[in-house]
């Protein structure tokens, strides 16, 4: 799924560490490969935007991964692929992505059509190496993408404004990576980071847009729930 100018994902998959001071090194080491330079689509364009999101189980250490392709226009499902792994890195906070991302590419890539726009269940600059999930699956793929996730991790906020579209910084000491975003009006905020690709004022844009009914993004949802039957059923 690489794209000119990206890094080889197949290179990185081989070679994908063992251990804590590996995954900060390759962190260290890709988080200059995020693109910060390009807007990203625009909501509601012609094209597909994915959701993607694991469940885990972890007394057989399986990690199963979904990926739910919608029309971002009328937000109709029109693709999915799931994919099951061995969890093959330890749970340490801020590396999470070392214990998703194998899998999590290997769904994206049993899809029958390339996604526009990749929507993940987690962080991207917001994250103390600023280097969350979809920043990492953004570099490795060479997509556009975005962190939706359901805290704001150990950063703080104002809760933004109880209409529906309000929101407000979301800061590590003076500086903003990311936003809370009022998705529905009265319930809590979302926590919207860029991955990869794609600006902030457009990735809060594409949530709001996403999160129609509720709290969470249509493509978070469809992949939850896919990625939870794929490993019921491994």
């Amino acid at each position: 799924m690489d794209t000119p100018g990206t890094i080889s994902c197949d290179d990185e998959l081989r070679h994908w560490p063992s251990d804590e001071a590996q995954a900060r090194a390759v962190q260290d080491r890709l988080r200059s490969w995020v693109r910060l330079d390009e807007s990203g689509p625009q909501p509601g364009f012609a094209g597909t935007v994915v959701g993607v999101d694991v469940a885990y189980d972890d007394e057989r250490d399986v990690v199963a991964a979904a990926a739910v392709a919608l029309d971002a226009r009328t937000l109709a499902v029109v693709d999915e692929a799931t994919a099951v792994g061995q969890v093959s890195f330890p749970y340490v906070p801020g590396l999470l992505a070392f214990r998703e991302i194998p899998t999590v590419i290997d769904a994206l890539a049993r899809l029958t059509r390339t996604p526009d726009l990749v929507v993940c269940d987690g962080y991207g600059r917001a994250h103390p190496r600023r280097f969350g999930l979809a920043s990492h699956l953004g570099v490795l793929t060479g997509l556009p993408t975005i962190g939706v996730a359901k805290n704001p991790f150990t950063f703080r906020y104002a809760p933004p404004g109880p209409e529906r579209g309000a929101t407000s910084p979301l800061l590590d000491g003076d500086e903003e990576v990311g936003r809370a975003l009022r998705t529905q009006k009265g319930v809590k905020p979302v926590f919207v980071s860029v991955g990869h690709r794609v600006d902030l004022d457009r990735a809060c844009a594409h949530t709001l847009r996403l999160a129609a009914a509720y709290r969470l993004p249509e493509t978070t949802r469809a992949a939850d729930a896919l990625c939870r039957k794929a490993l019921a059923s491994a």
